[in-house]
């Protein structure tokens, strides 16, 4: 892997307070395990199905149900907790979680609160080329999710559906190491973005399948670093809990909100009280939703009806052997085989699909350089204009490899190329043909190219003295040669008849 050195960034200070402060941030990220069946049934996790058609009698708490564990749940979390680098505990136990809900039909939430699957791992959040914060994660657990609660059917009535209800979800909480808003996007974007690396979860928000509780609260400065030495939380202030966000947008805002409104309180001689509160995108704010509740409020204990898990070494190394290429050492990789800069390089490995479009067009071509060039700035953004995806284009990578080999020979210019990309886009016809049946091939032969710029020159001898007195002046000639040939003359060609005939 490349070695690449990382600039820590510096703390979010609030501008506008009477005095400085600054935000510290935890997350705790609920992602929807990648699989066809739930942790502890076998029905359905299909997304958009009928109400409580998705719901087996475990689900539904039907009496004399005993829940069975998903062994694909748990493979899945661990190739999470490996894919973070962190420690895989061989024996991990569930854990009741005792809460009344109408969408929660046990009553309470299997999960895993003393002896959780994963342990303590890292994730190294970009901020931009060459500026990253590495962020600890405390804890992975495994848990069911509840069901849904549908309020805006009827005026009078609320509706609960079922379908998610056990579904497997991965806890994924980090220490509270990100001191930022835009900090905070990006930790859930490269956790997302390594999930979906690992095929443990789409990291779908808007359907919920990721979905992230954001812990805000400010201290002073100097009050950050006693905590760092003391791991001692009452130097950070009291926190305040936003649940369920899904979109790297409102988190940004709802966090900039609750840190001002925080403020606001200390400053004015109030006191923070610790709570849970919702994010109200349209109003901009964030209001309370109840008190935080703390562990033992939920009287946790451990679950009656499943045994300890225990898992084997050679099962966790097995693992760990078949998993892809990760985002970091992708890029890493392209950096140094292709010697692209970091930008390009997070740009082409932002998901799977497009690395995997990018080293297709690079076996094509053989030209890493090139290949990221057009990828990023002609094939992503016309896709980006016809709002399609990289799996939906219609250029395939041997098409736009072609292209780029037909640049590379001198065959076509790379103002033709963007012509021929686009017939090729909009007909899927292969590049060569597009030369051959349309006359675009360059004109290379500098007898003919010669022809025509001593025309120009004859027929324009004020021109001439100009450009020899101002040798800026010299592009207006390789402009009317291009015209006179239509274009396809060869750039370089003309740039060295033009500096000989006029002397620049």
């Amino acid at each position: 892997m490349l070695d690449l050195t990382y600039e820590t960034p510096a703390p979010k200070v609030i501008a506008g307070a009477k005095h400085d402060w600054e935000l510290v941030i935890g997350m705790e990220v609920h992602a929807q395990v990648s699989s066809k069946a739930k942790l502890f049934s076998g029905a359905s996790t299909q997304f958009g199905a009928e109400p409580n058609s998705n719901v087996a009698f475990v689900d539904a708490a039907m009496p004399g149900m005993l829940p069975v564990i998903n062994e694909f749940c748990v493979e899945q979390a661990v190739r999470t907790g490996l894919g973070l680098n962190a420690e895989i505990h061989l024996k991990s136990a569930f854990d009741r979680k005792n809460y009344f809900y109408p969408d929660l039909p046990q009553g309470y939430q299997i999960s895993q609160l003393y002896e959780p699957i994963v342990g303590e791992g890292e994730i190294l959040v970009d901020m931009g080329p060459g500026v990253a914060r590495l962020v600890r994660v405390e804890r992975i657990h495994l848990e069911q999710d509840a069901g849904k609660s549908i309020h805006d059917m009827d005026p009078n009535m609320s509706f609960v559906d079922l379908n998610r209800t056990g579904v497997a979800l991965m806890e994924i909480v980090s220490r509270p190491d990100i001191r930022g808003p835009e900090e905070a996007a990006a930790y859930v974007t490269k956790l997302r973005q390594i999930l979906r690396y690992l095929g443990t979860c789409d990291g779908n928000m808007q359907n919920g399948n990721l979905r992230a509780d954001v812990n805000v609260s400010i201290c002073r400065p100097g009050q950050y670093e006693k905590y760092m030495e003391t791991q001692d939380f009452g130097h950070l202030g009291t926190r305040c809990e936003i649940k369920n966000m899904n979109s790297m947008r409102f988190i940004q805002a709802a966090i900039e909100y609750e840190a001002r409104r925080q403020i606001k309180i200390l400053e004015e001689g109030g006191e923070v009280v610790q709570e849970t509160r919702l994010y109200d995108p349209d109003k901009n704010e964030t209001r309370s939703m109840r008190s935080k509740e703390e562990a033992h409020d939920y009287r946790y204990f451990p679950c009656p009806d499943l045994l300890p898990l225990e898992i084997e070494q050679a099962w966790v190394d097995d693992i760990k052997a078949s998993l892809p290429e990760l985002p970091d050492a992708k890029k890493a990789r392209f950096m140094g085989d292709y010697g692209l800069t970091e930008y390009d390089a997070s740009v082409l490995t932002a998901d799977t699909t497009s690395a995997a479009y990018f080293e297709q067009v690079v076996s094509a071509c053989e030209d890493g350089k090139l290949a990221a060039n057009w990828v990023i700035n002609e094939l992503f953004g016309r896709l980006k204009t016809d709002e399609k995806d990289i799996a939906d284009s219609p250029l395939s990578p041997a098409q736009l490899g072609g292209i780029i080999r037909l640049i590379k020979s001198d065959t076509i210019s790379g103002k033709i190329a963007k012509d021929v990309f686009e017939i090729a886009y909009t007909s899927g016809r292969d590049p060569e043909e597009i030369v051959e049946t349309e006359g675009l091939k360059q004109v290379t032969d500098t007898g003919a190219i010669e022809a025509a710029l001593d025309q120009i020159i004859a027929d324009n001898p004020a021109q001439v003295e100009k450009a020899k007195v101002n040798p800026k002046l010299a592009g207006w000639f390789v402009g009317q040669v291009m015209k006179a040939t239509g274009g396809k003359a060869n750039p370089k060609a003309v740039n060295q008849l033009v500096a000989q005939k006029l002397g620049s």
